[in-house]
């Protein structure tokens, strides 16, 4: 595994080697990466299929309407060689061809996140530039499927005509007639901004049937203006002056791949187009522009929120799964964690635990001791009581204190230290998968047990307690909190 950052941006697509350039262990390792992600496709199919085919059973399918679309285009996590687990890139970790290429089996198994590599991100977004994040189209310009036979006569047929993703609610509203109330229960609510996609199931000419007209996007400090066909578009340069971002000019109806630049041959209806997006975004509260995504996609600590300010978490079982985006912000931080139990003689389980078992980490009573098991991609540290849990009531917990780009992990009965081991590499982002309290729901976390392991003793309450960190420390979460955001857009 290295520790060398990834590269914060692709390649343009004009730039991506050859095929048959390159080395023999990255062709190995992006085909089988590709495979994969086929495969899950052809998985998703077959599941959409059984909607379907329920559907027709039931007699209903004539008058369903389904929308089915990609929500944005191919993704960029998967760096330049593509990664047999995604959190890697999250964490700063580049894994090479040659360390990746000794787990091909794993692709698609249980124990892999995968994700492709540049090379197939810019296949897949093919005849389009650039990639999810961006707002070029090959972040934006996705398929979008209707199937309505009641409705829709001209079956299997294409239209061309632009629509947003804004317009699916209208579209829907007009179908079913429904007009969409100002207020709500005394509460005004917003205006539907996009357009009825309707007119388009009868009309194949786009000039007879296009409504939308006018569309702008913006995605990170990234931003286009569409109206009638033309686009400008900028590519932005995290932490520089808007000011400073270069505006291309294309004609989507003659060049919907935007290979042919306009700028310099229509300079004014680029800057009309640039003045018309400054409109549309304060019209639309996009303004200020704002190029940060830790601070708006990370853990927010304030009230009424699952981050309390306080940075305390405490949990009651019996509990449902935690998702991610709720669970404990413990990733790169120090934390305290305590549970407080009751256990009869032979008794044990998982406390809690967070992620699976391609990454994440389990606090756990196993014969009659108490057990960390802290799993960084594999990698893992274990850490085991000197001495027995004793029975009746006690306090079980870890704590867990960064050093470095590493941690040090303390296991305490009542308060008082059993049992310590370094951990070599702190995992700033530990999983896109959320926490168990009480069970370990998902793959299990350790290899010392099978899932989900549940405690069986009684199990008041875990909370668990974040430790200011230093400013260094601070630093590594924020980044690392930033790259797990643009991986969830």
């Amino acid at each position: 595994m290295s520790s060398h950052p990834a590269p914060s941006s692709p390649p343009r697509n004009p730039g991506v080697e050859a095929w048959d350039d390159l080395p023999e262990v990255q062709r190995r390792l992006a085909a089988r990466l590709q495979e994969a992600f086929a495969a899950f496709l052809e998985h998703t199919d077959a599941q959409l299929g059984r909607l379907v085919d329920a559907l027709e059973r039931m007699e209903l399918l004539d008058d369903t309407v389904i929308v089915l679309l990609s929500d944005n285009g191919a993704s960029q996590e998967g760096g330049p060689f593509g990664v047999l687990h995604e959190m890697k890139f999250f964490n700063f970790l580049l894994e090479t061809p040659e360390e990746a290429v000794e787990h091909l089996e794993e692709i698609g198994g249980p124990r892999s996140h995968a994700n492709y590599p540049w090379g197939w991100a810019q296949a897949g977004n093919t005849p389009f530039k650039w990639y999810k994040q961006n707002t070029h189209e090959g972040g934006v310009h996705v398929p979008c499927i209707v199937h309505w036979p009641r409705g829709i006569t001209d079956g299997g047929a294409v239209r061309q005509q632009f629509h947003y993703v804004t317009d699916i609610a209208p579209t829907i509203y007009e179908l079913v007639g429904v007009e969409p109330p100002e207020s709500y229960r005394g509460v005004p609510q917003l205006p539907v901004t996009g357009t009825s996609m309707a007119s388009t199931f009868d009309a194949a000419n786009a000039a007879e049937a296009t409504r939308h007209s006018v569309q702008y996007f913006e995605m990170m400090g990234h931003r286009a203006m569409y109206v009638d066909g033309w686009k400008a578009v900028t590519r932005h340069q995290a932490g520089t002056s808007f000011d400073d971002d270069r505006w291309e000019l294309y004609d989507l109806t003659v060049d919907p791949s935007e290979c042919h630049d306009l700028a310099g041959e229509q300079p004014d209806r680029l800057a009309a187009l640039v003045a018309r997006w400054w409109e549309e975004a304060e019209a639309h509260g996009v303004l200020p522009l704002d190029d940060r995504t830790v601070e708006l996609f990370g853990a927010r600590f304030a009230d009424h929120t699952p981050h309390r300010p306080d940075r305390r978490y405490r949990y009651r079982p019996p509990m449902s799964y935690l998702p991610a985006q709720v669970s404990p912000a413990i990733g790169g931080r120090s934390w305290d964690l305590v549970a407080s139990v009751e256990l009869a003689a032979g008794q044990g389980g998982v406390l809690f635990a967070l992620g699976n078992g391609n990454a994440g980490l389990s606090l756990f009573v196993q014969d009659e001791r108490l057990v960390f098991d802290y799993n960084a991609f594999g990698d893992h540290t274990v850490v085991e009581s000197t001495g027995p849990v004793p029975t009746g009531a006690s306090a079980l917990g870890v704590r867990f204190r960064r050093e470095g780009t590493g941690a040090r992990a303390t296991l305490t009965i009542d308060g008082d230290a059993v049992g310590e081991a370094p951990i070599p590499f702190a995992m700033r982002v530990v999983s896109s998968v959320g926490s168990s309290v009480g069970h370990d729901q998902r793959l299990a976390v350790s290899e010392r047990y099978e899932g989900p392991f549940p405690f069986e003793g009684a199990l008041e309450v875990v909370e668990i307690q974040l430790v200011a960190p230093a400013a260094d420390e601070a630093g590594d979460v924020a980044a690392a909190e930033e790259r797990t955001a643009m991986g969830r857009q």
